[in-house]
């Protein structure tokens, strides 16, 4: 594999590609094998893959976030070193590369950035519009692949693509799950082993308050949630919702569901200082 830090560097390996189809793969480091999923999958259905590591300022509204997210770049790399093919390319910009100037483009994704991450976190989703409109333009891929574990930031992209007129395809990938159930991410490198043992209750919880929302509706799946997360000590639930995958409305009885659509339990759980994000699809049999 091929790896660069700079624009011209990309540019100068993708230029040699020919006419195949570009895949690409963005990410903010500290791999884990959800990440390698995609890349699996980009490797299978592309002819040349382009993976970035950037951890992107603008999408932190809290700097400490932003200090202590995990930086293993050595170890992302050797991990990509067994997936990536001799002519792939491996892009590690730097915050300057990308920004080179302050970067003050509003983005008004409606509904999409209000709801739930966007209640909680505040510019977040401008920010995440703001450095994937930049690596599309930078790489010009044919299609990008993103997990569905961030479901809101799915949307928010697929959105993105559209508002902003960039003929790329957004293929959106299972969410990959630790075998007690934790959904990989690189966030969970911080939980304490205590939490992080007790963290696959989330899935569980979520899971188990199915049935209660389509019996009874969405106040009952969320206290039977709540109470579950509850029973953890240092961990408390910041939102439980219920929404479709295409506008993000919340539903709050089974018969608000439309047609046609899938839905998702989506939550955001504090496991001590540690803020984890899960969902999990409906399933109506």
């Amino acid at each position: 594999m091929n790896t660069t830090e700079t624009i011209a560097g990309l540019r100068f390996c993708l230029s040699t590609a020919g006419k195949v189809r570009q895949g690409f793969v963005p990410t903010m480091g500290a791999l884990h094998h959800g990440h390698i999923a995609l890349v699996e999958r980009a490797v299978n259905e592309c002819g040349r893959v382009t993976v970035s590591i950037f951890v992107n300022p603008t999408q932190f509204n809290d700097k400490r976030d932003l200090d202590r997210y995990p930086r293993t770049v050595d170890r992302d790399k050797e991990m990509l070193s067994r997936v990536l093919r001799e002519n792939d390319v491996v892009f590690l910009p730097s915050v300057m590369e990308i920004y080179p100037g302050e970067d003050k483009r509003v983005f008004d994704f409606g509904n999409l950035g209000r709801v739930m991450e966007g209640e909680y976190r505040p510019g977040h989703f401008n920010g995440v519009a703001q450095v994937v409109s930049r690596l599309f333009d930078i790489v010009k891929p044919d299609v990008a692949y993103f997990g569905e574990k961030d479901f809101q930031q799915l949307a928010v992209i697929k959105a993105l693509a559209e508002k902003t007129g960039q003929r790329v395809e957004i293929v959106g990938c299972p969410t990959v799950r630790e075998s007690d159930g934790l959904a990989m991410s690189s966030r969970n490198a911080l939980l304490t082993p205590e939490h992080r043992a007790a963290a696959p209750v989330i899935y569980h919880a979520m899971l188990g308050s199915q049935n209660l929302f389509l019996e009874k509706g969405k106040e009952a799946a969320r206290e039977f949630f709540t109470g579950k997360i509850g029973e953890v000590d240092g961990f408390r639930v910041q939102y439980y919702e219920i929404t479709d995958d295409t506008d993000l409305v919340p539903a709050d009885y089974a018969s608000d569901m439309i047609k046609g659509r899938n839905y998702h339990i989506c939550v955001a759980v504090y496991a001590g200082g540690v803020r984890l994000i899960d969902n999990v699809r409906i399933s109506l049999e």
